[in-house]
Parts: C-alpha cells; structure tokens; sequence
C-alpha cells in the first residue's frame, strides 16, 4: 500500500514538473500591452486598489507586460517616492509621453487611441 502511495506521489511531481517546464503562450493583448509601454504609457496603482485589479485583468493576462509602477508601501503604509513625486493621487492614474494623465479605469479603447497602438482584432 505504502508504495502504491509513493508511486503516485512521484507520478504526480513528474507531471507538475513536466507542465510547468512547458513556455507560457502569449497572452492576447502581449503586443498591445507591449506597445503600451515602448509609447511610454505608465500605469500607477496600488495592490490593494479594486479598480487596479480591474484594469489589470482587462489585460487577460498580458498586464506584466504594461509599465507598472506599484504605488503602496507594503501593508498600505503611505505611497512610494515616485509616486509623490509624480502627484499620483488616485489608483489608477496612466501617464502619457505627452504628459497627459487621465485617472480611472480606462478602456483598451481608449488606451489605443491615446497611444496609436492597434488593439488586436
């Protein structure tokens, strides 16, 4: 019995080491997030904030590819430098090349035409 155990157990770390050796794909929006951050799009936010999370999974996994700066000292204790120096007083707030800055959840339309990158089809 004991070695039916071990055997299953060695079965299933050979699969779990298997599959995670296995290259993510890329997700959908990877070009467009991408795109986002060579036009010098920044997002600024918080770990804590729902509206962050919410522009984040707009991304459909692609969100690591955006230029992120995390706002929030662990524990919510206070605001990162750069944050106070860039004036971030609500989460999320997007930076632009141009400097405009527009805060709240923004659609990946309006991303795209504030940047000219091409949302995929």
């Amino acid at each position: 019995m004991r070695h039916t155990a071990v055997a299953a157990a060695f079965a299933a770390l050979t699969l779990l080491s298997a599959c995670s050796a296995i290259p993510a794909s890329p997700g959908t929006y990877d070009d467009f997030a991408q795109c986002l951050a060579e036009e010098n799009a920044t997002f600024y936010g918080a770990y804590w904030c729902p509206n962050c999370a919410e522009q984040k999974q707009m991304f459909a996994g692609s969100d690591d590819e955006l230029d992120y700066v995390e706002c929030s000292l662990p524990n919510r204790g206070g605001q990162t430098a750069i944050c106070q120096q860039k004036g971030i007083n609500a989460y999320p707030t997007w930076i632009f090349a141009d400097g405009e800055r527009q805060e709240g959840v923004l659609s990946l339309e309006t991303l795209a035409d504030q940047t000219g990158c091409e949302l995929p089809e």
